[in-house]
């Protein structure tokens, strides 16, 4: 096996909980992180998870934002 996939395999292999997955990107999705922080992360998170978060992430961001629209438009304020 390649170096490449025993890394991938290993990464995919962390423990780490799915509740840190989802803090680390938040504060992804904010821009703000300690570098102490970032070292952390890419220690102990599951790669597979953190796609699974960032995904559940960006559709709840879309969502708020699509809601947000709605309810301006709903609200008579960019139709007066």
């Amino acid at each position: 096996m390649s170096q490449a996939g025993k890394d991938l395999k290993d990464a995919a292999a962390r423990r780490g909980s799915f509740l840190q997955t989802l803090r680390a990107v938040a504060w992804s999705f904010f821009g703000v992180r300690r570098g102490a922080g970032y070292e952390e992360d890419v220690a102990k998170l599951n790669p597979v998870h953190v796609v699974i978060a960032g995904v559940i992430g960006a559709a709840l961001f879309v969502l708020a934002l699509v809601l947000m629209v709605n309810w301006v438009i709903g609200s008579g304020v960019a139709g007066s």
